[in-house]
């Protein structure tokens, strides 16, 4: 599987076959059929091992915060993070879920996959109503909201595609300034605190 990230992430999913893959990892196609059915089922397990790896990352930082604000902070700067260190990872989950496709022509990836991933942005923004730090949403303006935010960094992901110097750092404080400032109540000042200094 390691190999396979790096192939594709140099190649791109539709020049990664499972021959320059098997010959990358100098094993056989027996080898390879030992433990995976088709190309197919490499790129899903692919797929999983992704968002497994990034959710290991982020959940102690996230977990952690003891404010509305300092979660959504973390929540995105630890994703962004997880991306700069994973820049391979990222850029070949990004071709495998915008080219897999199921036998019918539709995209692999998405649909109720979408939902899930909304749900720990979605917890957030109502913890956030909750306490009165963030502004009031109706279910449909938080899950606009959660896919704004979702999308702001899913976006990112295609631009390290062409632009692997991307300062992620820089990116992600710009990221938190621009969401707090979207969902806190307009009477209730940003959390200094949860945005570790700066401006919003």
């Amino acid at each position: 599987m390691e190999v396979a990230i790096h192939a594709i992430a140099e190649l791109g999913y539709a020049q990664a076959s499972v021959g320059q893959i098997v010959k990358r990892a100098n094993v056989s196609k027996g080898v390879f059929t030992y433990h995976f059915a088709s190309k197919d089922e490499l790129m899903e397990q692919i797929v999983h091992e992704v968002f497994d790896a990034g959710a290991r990352f982020m959940s102690p930082r996230v977990e952690g915060q003891t404010t509305p604000s300092g979660m959504l902070k973390a929540y995105i700067e630890s994703n962004l993070e997880f991306m700069g260190a994973h820049r391979d990872y990222i850029v070949a989950l990004t071709e495998v879920v915008t080219n897999a496709r199921t036998t019918d022509g539709k995209l692999k990836f998405g649909g109720a996959s979408d939902d899930l991933i909304l749900e720990p942005l979605i917890e957030i923004l109502r913890w956030g109503q909750e306490t009165g730090e963030f502004k009031a949403f109706t279910k449909r303006s938080e899950r606009v909201a959660a896919a704004a935010i979702r999308s702001a960094i899913d976006g990112v992901a295609n631009q390290l595609l062409v632009n692997p110097g991307l300062d992620l750092s820089e990116y992600a404080a710009e990221l938190v300034d621009l969401f707090l400032s979207a969902v806190h109540r307009p009477s209730h000042p940003a959390d200094s605190s949860a945005e570790g200094g700066r401006k919003s």
